[in-house]
């Protein structure tokens, strides 16, 4: 299969053409409707080719190509791509124009689509190609297909800090999509793949969005591209799926990093370090194995502490073997109605492969790494569970986190007692009372934004954080309290300072 191809003065076209239609999540939403939009979500195309069957707008004949993989008239994308033409994007790589009749048959060669999301940085809109998926082409993944924008993508866009940086590395760069979101908050981005093929995917990528200039890409494996250099920042979406190694199964480059069990992202986690400046963060998604009589958070725990890094671990899901594994064949395209025999033979070879480390679960979660600002010893060692609903972007949680921690490690608790803290805006307080009793039996203090954290709060916690309103210093609060409840301010900073500093970490109160 060819590349696609990167012309300066034919993206420029294609560019003020999308504009001009305009092919944008929005007004492709608008077109399809919100039934057939949301069922092409559930990957089902049937309702949004009724839709498009109807429509004689250029957005439709865009939807049609390069969404479902249809084919449509030479002069329908001539319309819809008035500046560029089907023989412009003959030449880029995008589309089979073979005939020159305006009613011969165009087919897409690549999926190009509009992407818009938020991250820390606010808002995006671009268009992102990749190879065509099974929706389009109707057979199972290429072992070398390019992956467009996945949930596990955008929710990397969304975790990622975006502080600006000077430097940022994005390891298994696929399409180029984190890289691209790099470049609205550092000087210059490096991405790296082991596969030429997304890495002209990411080249085309970055052209289109106007960010050529910003982005270097370097082929190879893991952080062999970048050896001796340092970055601000890496971003790493990995081949982090654990895949039995096995003729039986094939390997996509995309998520199949070629090693046993989690072996990848272990590397990752210990070696990141090597190409981070002082203070430089590394941030990534990653797979993890529970095996048996080991929990998640002591395996995980240390490969942190052969990192030598800061470590910040958020396990999102846990799925049992026969889940990973059903979760996985379908992702290559492989359905017990399409092929009983291949999905048997798949499912056992996944079901062997965990039992021969006996692994009782799969995690993924969200790993943040940070070399230690004064390059001294790491000081962060924090390994949850949080399963619920998060408010995204959470960049800016994590930055503020970081933040916190080291507001908090460079002062005493006679230091915090000079402080001023003030209630962040998004907590409120639940009380619940049993009826006819004068005093709440229980206090909650509720997180509306980030990771949605809720904390149980004692009479003399709830009672600090009420009059935290960045008038009185933490020492004076305590010591109102400690005559309040006529205990003695020593016993409520016993009882309340520790809690405090748990809830300037966690973004409940702030330093006024």
């Amino acid at each position: 299969m060819s590349l696609p191809r990167t012309d300066p003065h034919l993206l420029d076209a294609l560019r003020a053409d999308l504009s001009a239609v305009p092919y944008t999540v929005a007004a492709v939403e608008d077109l399809l409707g919100p039934v057939a939009a949301a069922a092409l979500h559930r990957e089902e195309p049937v309702p949004a080719l009724r839709a498009t069957a109807r429509s004689d707008e250029p957005l439709a004949a865009l939807v049609r190509a390069f969404l479902l993989g249809r084919p449509v008239r030479r002069s329908a994308l001539d319309a819809a791509l008035p500046r560029l033409g089907c023989r412009g994007a003959h030449d880029l790589g995008l589309v089979d124009a073979t005939g020159a009749d305006a009613d011969d048959e165009v087919r897409a060669l690549v999926d190009l689509r509009p992407y818009a999301a938020v991250d820390g940085g606010g808002e995006i809109d671009w268009w992102v190609a990749s190879d065509l998926g099974e929706l389009a082409t109707g057979t199972a993944l290429r072992t070398d297909h390019v992956l467009g924008v996945g949930g596990a993508s955008t929710t990397l866009a969304q975790v990622t800090v975006r502080s600006p940086r000077r430097r940022v590395l994005d390891l298994g760069t696929g399409c180029g999509v984190q890289a691209l979101h790099a470049t609205r908050h550092a000087h210059a981005v490096v991405g790296t793949d082991i596969s030429a093929r997304a890495l002209a995917f990411a080249q085309l990528n970055a052209a289109l969005a106007g960010v050529a200039d910003r982005t270097t890409w370097r082929l190879g494996s893991m952080l062999e591209p970048v050896a001796g250099e340092r970055f601000d920042l890496v971003v790493s979406n990995p081949p982090f799926v654990i895949t039995p190694r096995g003729a039986d199964v094939p390997a996509y480059e995309y998520r199949d990093g070629g090693r046993a069990g989690d072996a990848i992202v272990r590397e990752l986690v210990e070696g990141v370090g090597a190409v981070l400046e002082p203070g430089g963060v590394a941030q990534l998604l990653g797979n993890w194995e529970v095996r048996r009589g080991e929990s998640w958070d002591e395996r995980v725990g240390q490969w942190v502490d052969a990192s030598g890094l800061d470590g910040w671990v958020v396990q999102r899901e846990l799925q049992d073997p026969a889940q990973y594994a059903e979760t996985w064949i379908r992702d290559g395209g492989t359905t017990p109605d399409r092929d009983r025999d291949a999905w048997a033979t798949r499912y056992g070879a996944w079901l062997d492969d965990f039992a021969s480390r006996d692994v009782e679960a799969i995690g993924f979660g969200i790993v943040t790494l940070r070399r230690p600002p004064d390059g001294g010893r790491p000081s962060l060692r924090r390994l949850e569970e949080v399963t619920g609903t998060v408010v995204q972007p959470l960049g800016p949680v994590v930055d503020a986190a970081l933040a916190a921690h080291d507001w908090l490690a460079a002062r005493s608790d006679d230091d915090l007692a000079a402080a001023r803290l003030v209630v962040a805006p998004d907590v409120t307080e639940e009380r619940y009372l049993t009826p006819g009793d004068a005093d709440p039996r229980v206090v909650l203090l509720r997180q509306g934004g980030g990771l949605g954290r809720t904390v149980q709060a004692g009479t003399a916690l709830a009672g600090f954080v009420g009059v935290c309103d960045g008038e009185l210093t933490v020492g004076q609060i305590v010591g109102a309290l400690g005559a309040l409840l006529d205990v003695g301010a020593d016993a409520v900073a016993a009882d309340v300072l520790p809690s405090v500093r748990g809830l300037v970490t966690d973004g409940l109160l702030t330093p006024a």
